[in-house]
């Protein structure tokens, strides 16, 4: 079974695991591939991990740990959390909503991002994040309210003017928002630094060398610049989406489930991208429904629910009931 619960609900999945208990009670051996550390552990006997198509190790799942796998799955130890982290009171805002209000909802939304940390927006489906997500990159106009960056109020009516004021925005949906798949790699990596190259030339070479240099830094696994990018797995398609913004010289980088589909290597590779970013000063907004990614890797959590606000603080002040409450209250 290859990933096979990829588009399955959540009752669904328990109908599946009931069936997979039956079988190998007949006898059937199942081969389960998965990347969701959660059903491996739930389900498995043993676990074998694969790392650039080399097996690495095969464990008894009784005799491991989801750390252990992630060790094994990157190459290295997996660094944690930011769970020491110290918010300094005196830090720069860099992007500020006050009484916004989503496409979807009436409740007025009021929050600040930060200069060099990872803000992240945790929620169900239907909270609102992807909404707030789309005021903030000017694809939605908030009826009321301000939009500050820098302490400048901004006038955002595309999202041409929000990147106009270096902000980005990876999407939930890379496929249909993010990338052009029929296209080759070089041509979405660059198709928003265009207006920068030499017209004239509009400079092959020029889009050759940033194409090039990302895929260096980022480790996108391609054969080159000219490989047509829908070919590539689902977390290298990512590592593109997210390399078409660091082409920029963005201050605010919003990253709406930036790593749903990708494996855990790609995961452990995002997030190190995130920290890098923020460490270099960006302010990273990362939406997320996968709530042990934002206690993972968030400085500060916002929680929303039916639209509003219902926590905002320092993530390691919280744990996972404490957040969970907020999103379903």
């Amino acid at each position: 079974m290859d990933e096979p619960t990829s588009s399955l609900s959540e009752r669904e999945v328990r109908t599946l695991f009931k069936l997979i208990a039956k079988l190998k009670k007949e006898g059937i051996s199942i081969i389960y591939i998965s990347h969701r550390m959660e059903e491996i552990f739930e389900i498995g006997d043993r676990v074998t991990v694969f790392r650039d198509g080399e097996k690495i190790d095969t464990l008894n799942i009784k005799d491991t740990t989801e750390q252990k796998l992630i060790q094994l799955m990157i190459g290295r130890e997996f660094k944690e959390s930011y769970s020491e982290y110290k918010i300094d009171e005196n830090r720069e805002i860099v992007l500020e909503a006050e009484n916004v209000i989503t496409s979807k909802y009436k409740d007025p939304i009021s929050f600040k991002a930060y200069k060099g940390e990872i803000t992240g927006i945790f929620g169900l489906v239907g909270a609102g994040r992807t909404e707030l997500a789309r005021v903030l990159f000017g694809i939605d106009r908030s009826p009321c309210g301000t939009i500050k960056k820098d302490g400048k109020v901004l006038n955002l009516k595309s999202a041409k003017d929000a990147i106009n004021n270096k902000i980005g925005m990876v999407p939930e949906d890379r496929k249909q928002l993010g990338l052009v798949l029929k296209h080759n790699v070089q041509d979405n990596l660059t198709v928003v630094k265009l207006k920068d190259l030499p017209w004239l030339l509009k400079s092959d070479r020029e889009e050759a060398q940033i194409t090039d240099h990302y895929i260096n830094a980022l480790s996108i696994a391609t054969r080159g610049g000219q490989q047509i990018v829908g070919r590539l797995s689902g977390g290298n398609q990512q590592k593109v989406v997210i390399s078409k913004w660091l082409s920029l010289d963005l201050d605010v980088l919003i990253l709406d489930e930036p790593t749903r589909g990708v494996d855990v290597k790609a995961k452990a590779e995002i997030y190190d991208i995130m920290r890098k970013l923020a460490d270099q000063g960006v302010s990273i907004i990362m939406i997320s429904s996968d709530l042990p990614e934002i206690l993972r890797v968030s400085h500060r959590v916002i929680v929303m629910h039916d639209g509003k606000i219902t926590l905002d603080g320092q993530t390691k002040d919280y744990d996972q009931e404490k957040i969970m409450h907020a999103a379903i209250s």
